[in-house]
């Protein structure tokens, strides 16, 4: 025992000594890792002792990766912290007999590193320092299951003959998905393989890795973004990033590798206006949110697919990103996908529908080929390669102000409301991305707005629904819905970006909507009013009276409100341009109030200003 305390004082004065040569480094905790591997007793109990940080795992078990783990450290964290993290790791795993290995290390969005290990290590692991979080690894899946670009004109063209505003020429895309065969005449010399490749072993013994199979996705995906007779925008450069294997699967470690590959390759040479095309979904992931958050936050536009599992989209990531642009798929008839018991993923998560069933593109069994697949995969390339022709239109466009563009210009109310969920009828919108009509429309001084809809609130007393406007935008105004009662909303301002309001709801379930816009200079607006509402216009599934109200032509809905009449108002909310109030059918009903509001340029009030000044 003595001599291991002459150890301890030794090693604690080197550890000194080396901190006077170099102040910035913190020696501390390699002392304490080699007397851990030097006591015979070692640190179980105080092991035990230590707070545990928090384990997060995909809620759908099957798509779970096993002995796949991504730590995450805290907010902070020097890389020769990470270097001790791993070290300690090691050595606490090496004294139970367990080995590590640690695969790849992450320095972007998140500061951590994944390793395969024993879930027997996982607990000593958890109690490491400054450990936040670790995340099993899962997988995502391209969403592919296999009509034409005609949908997406909305303006008379030569039958036969795609002609979009502009090809996307100034903007670049990086394609995460499998391989891509880039010798196939539609994509030949307008897709770049990178040297990323970050994959998962394909399941089964008996795989066959021939270049067709391996390449059917990314091919096709690319084929839809800017193939030379099947793409959207045939301008737009594509560089591949494989992060999918031949069988479309791939891990959340993987695709955040090639997000932190992306944003390296970034720094050496720009390209803007960007976009990542993310035509997968897994299971929820707080950590590959986050790296698709900060990759938005950097300058990028990221298009995801909503999932092809007829389930609500924010139970998948990246789909439940609020900064990522959501797509889910429709059919040539402008209906909701549906193929057997998959089709498109469905709610407030989706952000725009797109065209996703029977998409002919080029396929990798030959340099010549075409195929069709479907799938929200395809619905997402679709809205990239509408992006791009906004994008290539407006090249300093946020991505909050791609989205509210997306929208602009999309077919509205053409979906069966019918045809969603019940539970999502509400906040699932009701739009079809496409071309803008004209390249004149993209000039177009519009006011850009879009209805937000937060998750439900509980249903106990003092339950609140939060929801938020993304970066960038700017809240004009809010309102509830609910099923029971509820006691009202109030805006909160949270911090510079975010706008919050909350509601509370004394007895079901409620959500909360509020009208969203992009910062512009200055809104000329009125108020509009609808007639009151008679108990004769019932909704008998929910035993409620309604009425709407829509703001006029080149007038936008920012505002949507209701007045009761002597009934029960449930809520007011906004549908497209529409506002929309539910009422019991009790009493003398209730009217709905909308505020509508257009785009007035400053300069143009200044000139106006001054030239009355003059006539007086």
């Amino acid at each position: 025992m003595r001599g291991l305390a002459a150890l301890a004082l030794l090693l604690q004065l080197c550890a000194a000594a080396a901190a006077l040569a170099d102040p910035e480094e913190d020696y501390t905790e390699d002392v304490e890792l080699i007397l851990s591997l030097i006591r015979k007793d070692d640190s179980q109990a105080e092991l035990e002792s230590a707070p545990s940080a928090q384990f997060l795992r995909c809620t759908k078990a099957e798509w779970r990766v096993p002995g796949n783990y991504i730590v995450v450290l805290r907010n902070g964290t020097h890389e020769n912290q990470v270097e001790r993290t791993m070290r300690a790791l090691r050595a606490r795993a090496a004294r139970r007999g367990y080995l590590t290995e640690i695969t790849r290390t992450y320095s972007g969005a998140v500061r951590g590193f994944l390793v395969k290990m024993s879930s027997d290590v996982l607990h000593m692991a958890l109690k490491l320092p400054h450990v936040d979080y670790i995340e099993e690894d899962s997988t995502v899946f391209a969403q592919g299951l296999p009509w034409n670009l005609e949908r997406i004109v909305q303006t008379e063209h030569e039958s036969g003959k795609y002609t979009p505003p502009n090809d996307g020429a100034q903007v670049g895309l990086y394609l995460m998905d499998t391989s891509v065969q880039t010798s196939h005449r539609e994509i030949e010399s307008r897709v770049m393989v990178t040297d990323f490749n970050s994959v998962p072993e394909e399941d089964g013994v008996r795989v066959h890795r021939q270049a067709n199979q391996c390449d059917s996705h990314g091919t096709h995906t690319a084929g839809v973004v800017s193939g030379r007779d099947s793409g959207v925008a045939r301008g737009v450069s594509v560089n591949s990033v494989r992060v999918l294997n031949c069988q479309g699967k791939g891990t959340v470690s993987g695709v955040m590798a090639g997000l932190e590959y992306i944003r390296a390759s970034l720094q050496t040479q720009p390209i803007s206006p960007l976009i990542v095309l993310l035509p997968f979904a897994g299971g929820f992931s707080r950590t590959l949110n986050t790296a698709c958050r900060e990759m938005v936050r950097s300058g990028a536009v990221l298009i995801a697919a909503a999932g092809n599992y007829q389930d609500d989209a924010c139970l998948y990531s990246p789909a439940s990103e609020p900064e990522v642009i959501t797509v889910g798929a429709t059919n040539a008839a402008d209906q909701p996908l549906t193929a057997g018991n998959t089709g498109t993923n469905v709610g407030r998560c989706v952000d725009v529908f797109a065209p996703g069933d029977d998409i002919i593109s080029a396929s990798s069994d030959c340099p010549t080929c075409f195929t069709t697949k479907s799938g929200t995969s395809q619905a997402a390339a679709h809205a990239a390669g509408i992006a791009a022709v906004l994008l290539n239109a407006k090249p300093s466009a946020s991505s909050a102000e791609v989205l509210q563009l997306l929208r602009h210009h999309s077919v509205q109310q053409v979906m069966n409301p019918d045809s969603l969920p019940a539970e999502h009828r509400l906040t699932t919108p009701n739009m079809v991305a496409a071309l803008p009509k004209s390249t004149s429309a993209l000039s177009d001084d519009a006011l850009l707005c879009r209805s937000v809809w937060s998750e439900k609130s509980g249903v106990s007393s003092f339950d609140t629904a939060v929801a938020h406007c993304r970066q960038g935008e700017e809240m004009f105004s809010c309102s509830s819905y609910s099923s029971g009662s509820r006691a009202g909303e109030r805006i909160e301002v949270r911090d510079t970006h975010c706008y919050r309001l909350n509601i509370t709801d004394f007895h079901r379930n409620s959500t909360v909507s509020y009208s969203s816009k992009v910062i512009i200079d200055s809104c000329l607006c009125k108020l509009t009013y609808s007639v009151v509402s008679t108990p004769a216009d019932l909704d008998l599934s929910l035993s409620l009276s309604q009425v709407e109200v829509s703001c006029e032509d080149s007038w936008t809905l920012t505002g949507c409100n209701s007045v009761s009449h002597g009934s029960v108002t449930h809520g007011a909310f906004g549908r497209g341009n529409t506002c929309v109030v539910k009422a019991s059918d009790q009493g003398k009903g209730a009217a709905a109030i909308a505020i509508c509001c257009r785009y007035r340029p400053l300069q143009h009030e200044s000139s106006k200003h001054s030239h009355e000044q003059n006539n007086h």
